[in-house]
């Protein structure tokens, strides 16, 4: 295996093609282990993995926490009720404090834009060999679950020998509300890398008219973006129009803020136009891959008849894939830690 060269895991827009199949490849590897008989590898034994996650989650922290065991690491979880939070302390002294204690690799989820960038600035400024690896942070990034999206997408599309340049040209719809979705932006940088074409579906308010030039945007944290040429993006306001050229469809979760925030005129009015539904499907003369990050509201953004009986569904394989990606991510900076 060539050598990582990621200390810390913050965004996908510094992924080169060969970061992402390198991923690929090792998560490849870990899902056949996910179906043995014996599930754990000592390839972490000695390892402190801890996780911070300063906001709720389920699919995320639980598979990085069952991703960490796999591989035979130590793991501490932080609980924001029960911690110095509370007293005053801030992220950045709770990441030293847990960082103090030996932790090797950090995973962070915060509600704040770029808090796991702030954190590893912070850290390596002060000397600390800890890697970052981000489990999303505010609308900006969730690089774990443009991982295993596109993964379960190559998957489906080349199931034999897994290459994920299957994509190129592919169109790939995503519905929803972009504005706010760091799983959006992540997809986009993974799926444009090997030349998907990306479709953002939504009202205006949601989906912005400046979505469509997000690539031609400066990379984040000024990184530079190794890939040379990458698959475009468009805007539709028609998920009907839309859906006719789609290869994938990815959905995401509404959130009901949104209403409070006067995005949306109603709830109703939204899911009439952007509900995905079986009728709105079968414009499609294909039967294709369908995915959505969870938690899902049914009948809101997605129907239950999709979640439950569409053949092409890949909801639960999204869930089942998020363990051996993340036991990629952990096991590659566990390599970067020891050569530093």
């Amino acid at each position: 295996m060539n050598s990582w060269p990621h200390k810390h895991i913050l965004t996908l827009a510094n992924f080169s093609k060969e970061d992402f199949k390198m991923v690929i490849d090792l998560t490849h590897s870990f899902n056949s282990v996910s179906n043995a008989d014996i599930k754990n590898l000592p390839s972490l034994k000695g390892f402190l993995v801890t996780s911070l996650f300063f906001e709720p989650s389920t699919r995320t922290k639980n598979s990085f926490e069952l991703a960490a065991k796999r591989l035979s690491a130590d793991f501490l979880s932080f609980h924001p009720s029960s911690s110095s939070l509370s007293k005053g302390e801030t992220y950045l002294d709770t990441a030293r404090t847990y960082c103090s204690m030996g932790s090797n690799i950090l995973i962070i989820r915060h509600s704040t834009n770029h808090s796991p960038f702030e954190i590893s600035q912070y850290l390596d400024s002060n000397g600390f060999k800890t890697s970052v690896l981000s489990a999303g942070d505010g609308f900006n990034s969730h690089p774990s679950q443009g991982l295993l999206d596109l993964y379960t997408l190559t998957k489906f599309f080349s199931p034999i020998n897994l290459d994920p340049n299957i994509l190129f040209n592919k169109t790939i719809l995503i519905i929803g509300d972009i504005l706010h979705s760091r799983v959006a932006r992540s997809n986009i940088w993974s799926l444009t890398a090997f030349g998907a074409n990306i479709v953002l579906c939504g009202p205006e308010t949601l989906v912005p008219e400046e979505f469509s030039n997000f690539l031609n945007h400066e990379s984040p944290y000024d990184l530079a973006d190794p890939i040379k040429n990458r698959g475009k993006i468009s805007i539709s306001r028609s998920l009907e129009k839309s859906i006719k050229n789609a290869d994938g469809i990815i959905t995401l979760r509404l959130q009901k803020e949104r209403m409070e925030e006067n995005l949306l005129t109603s709830m109703q009015s939204y899911s009439d136009d952007y509900c995905l539904t079986t009728q709105k499907l079968d414009i499609c003369s294909q039967e294709i891959p369908i995915l959505h990050p969870g938690p899902l509201n049914r009948d809101v953004e997605i129907s239950s008849q999709i979640v439950d009986r569409y053949p092409n569904c890949l909801i639960n394989d999204q869930v089942a894939n998020g363990v051996p990606v993340r036991m990629a991510l952990l096991y590659l900076l566990s390599k970067v830690r020891i050569k530093i």
